[in-house]
């Protein structure tokens, strides 16, 4: 373990907690103002330039300094943790706002979340439009709100409340602003291949649990081709698209073979179903009327932290041979597997480490509740830092629902929380110093 991580915690009093408490209480208005800025710029997949020059402008105002940088592929493509990117690169910033203490006391941070936001679905569905934010009570609503810009905006606002009352951080901070969390991760990795490492990392992913472990997470095209007739003669040819279900079928035996109890991971003994395996997208044929030539499925799976990456994959391709093998039509038949998206290998955070421990402390003392360790069926980018800073890194974020749903929405009291939470999370962890102006 880093020696940091076994000295002593710097001593915060109470008057100065309370003072703290007061200065994030301040900051509810800001809060909701910001989110909504925030949530009202549509930061989906290849257009997080806007959001991210807004969390360049913020960290500017606040006094740190901003490093923006686009992710370099070649830098990472030898990574163990790099993911087959969808999409270019340029123009699409990381951003990070690093503070330097003027005397270091405690020990360091990485502050980390993600801009981008998934689709919106058939937006029709939605009860307002999923870019105009919408206040109703403690809700506020939106795509992204909840997942996760409301912990972003927790964060950026937990270290504005310890400049409010003349306060730094007395060891440095790394607040990171990245993309690609919901497809690759490469967001994450490339912080970590740009220099950025601390002695632990809390990512304010939603819901006010603190997360110990996850699962691995694959990204997956089947690309399926057939033999085409007429549709008055259909069953003289082969349908790509029905292949291609076929060959998903398959593939959703294995996912039950890994849920059996003797198949799991003892972490997720207890849990109702923890391996999903999704059809996302299914693409396919040319005409109403012509048996269809080809098909495409995009298909997410999940797989426990025992497993890699290339065992999953070998069991995969392995099980889509035998089933194309056992085919009658397999003559007719071609496919291919294409990896593109999340290659993501679960981790396990030893339940011992301060940073948990630490935080579990800081909620119980703000809430008068005890936070629960939690083990996750989806990945975040906790592991990049577990698995290959390694950074001690763990999940704790604002309350919300509907994720990736329709009328997403985030708890704006559960919001205060948290920031509260890691204000005084900051304060202990790090120290403080006066702030020089």
């Amino acid at each position: 373990m880093n020696a940091a991580l076994l000295a002593p915690l710097p001593q915060v009093d109470a008057q100065l907690e309370a003072d703290l408490a007061a200065s994030v209480a301040q900051l509810r208005g800001d809060t909701v103002s910001m989110l909504s800025d925030l949530v009202a710029l549509p930061s989906l997949l290849g257009e997080e330039a806007a959001a991210q020059n807004w969390m360049a402008d913020r960290m500017a105002s606040m006094g740190l300094r901003v490093d923006r940088f686009d992710i370099d592929e070649a830098k990472l493509r030898t990574h163990r943790g790099w993911s087959p990117s969808l999409i270019s690169y340029d123009g699409r910033p990381n951003v990070v706002g690093v503070h330097q203490p003027t005397e270091v006391k405690g020990r360091s941070l990485i502050l980390n979340g993600h801009i981008d936001v998934v689709p919106v679905g058939n937006a029709s569905m939605w009860a307002s439009p999923p870019f105009s934010p919408r206040l109703d009570g403690d809700r506020l609503y939106g795509r992204g709100a909840a997942d996760m810009k409301a912990g972003i905006i927790a964060w950026l606002n937990a270290f504005r409340a310890l400049q409010a009352v003349g306060l730094e951080p007395a060891a440095p901070v790394y607040l990171q602003s990245v993309i690609e969390e919901e497809c690759t991760g490469n967001g994450a990795l490339a912080c970590l291949v740009q220099g950025y490492h601390a002695d632990a990392a809390i990512i304010t992913e939603p819901g006010e649990g603190l997360l110990r472990a996850q699962l691995g997470v694959m990204w997956l095209t089947l690309e399926v081709t057939g033999i085409p007739v007429h549709a008055m003669v259909a069953h003289t040819g082969t349908n790509a698209i029905d292949a291609a279900r076929n060959l998903f079928a398959e593939l959703k035996l294995l996912e039950r073979e890994w849920n059996e109890p003797a198949r799991r991971h003892a972490l997720w003994c207890a849990h109702e179903h923890p391996i999903n395996f999704n059809l996302g997208r299914l693409n396919g044929g040319e005409w109403n009327s012509s048996v269809a030539t080809t098909c495409t499925a995009d298909i997410r799976l999940s797989f426990y932290p025992d497993m890699s990456a290339a065992d999953v994959r070998a069991q995969v391709e392995q099980r889509l041979a035998e089933a194309h093998e056992a085919s009658p039509s397999r003559d007719s038949i071609r496919y291919k597997v294409i990896y593109k998206g999340f290659q993501s290998e679960g981790c396990v955070l030893d339940a011992g480490q301060p940073v948990l421990t630490e935080l579990t402390r800081c909620h119980r003392d703000v809430t008068g509740e005890t936070l629960e360790l939690t083990v996750g069926t989806g990945t975040t980018d906790a592991r990049s830092f577990n698995l290959y800073g390694p950074i001690p890194a763990t999940c704790y974020g604002p309350n919300g629902a509907s994720i990736h749903g329709i009328d997403e929405w985030v708890s704006i009291d559960s919001t205060m929380r948290c920031t509260e939470v890691l204000t005084r999370f900051i304060a202990r962890w790090c120290g403080v110093n006066r702030r020089r102006l």
